[in-house]
């Protein structure tokens, strides 16, 4: 925590944990404590690791580019789920054809119009439902970002304003050891400098 003339910042870990190779993620909450406006600016947060005594600066990664990274995956996403879709719709094309082999050891061929259609039907179904749900979940994910992620506000007086800050991965530990930061951050003329620990990589 920490507190300046007219305002407070709190900061705290998303997790206790970091996945190895995975973003920090802290949450910040914001007080204005001063009897004006006073404004947040993601590109006045800087950032940094500590590790042998030495920093290592670390990038904040703004709201728009997650949401961007965000899309990228909802179109790879909606490509695997239109070739799963095209692939189901073969298997069911195929579906009114059969073999038959008569006691005599004659073999044959045929096709079945009714279990075709019954095939055809179940799979548009379910690649409707596939599709649907690839769709849903790439909502749910950018309504999670719009909510969660801090972003530049104008915080009037009295008022708490926070959201998740994301910054780029942090500098391997030797031995997997916890990870130390620095987060600087500043609001209106106050300037906050945070240490932060964070538990050892999983």
């Amino acid at each position: 925590m920490s507190r300046q003339k007219s305002s407070l910042v709190m900061v705290g870990p998303a997790s206790r944990q970091i996945a190895a190779g995975g973003r920090p993620v802290f949450v910040v909450g914001i007080n204005n404590l001063s009897n004006a406006p006073v404004n947040f600016l993601i590109s006045q947060v800087e950032a940094s690791q500590l590790v042998g005594g030495q920093a290592y600066p670390m990038q904040v990664i703004p709201y728009e580019t997650l949401v961007q990274e965000e899309r990228n995956k909802q179109v790879a996403m909606a490509i695997i789920a239109g070739v799963a879709a095209g692939a189901n719709a073969y298997g069911a094309s195929r579906a009114g054809y059969g073999s038959y082999t008569t006691p005599s050891g004659r073999h044959g061929t045929f096709y079945s119009p009714t279990a075709a259609a019954i095939a055809q039907n179940r799979a548009a179904d379910q690649n409707e439902a596939m599709i649907s749900a690839t769709i849903e979940q790439g909502r749910q994910n950018l309504a999670m970002l719009e909510q969660g992620v801090i972003k530049d506000n104008t915080l009037m007086p009295g008022e708490w304003y926070g959201g998740q800050l994301h910054l780029t991965p942090p500098v391997d530990s030797a031995g997997g050891a916890a990870k130390n930061y620095v987060l600087t951050l500043l609001v209106g003329n106050d300037r906050h400098v945070i240490d932060i620990s964070q538990g050892p990589a999983r």
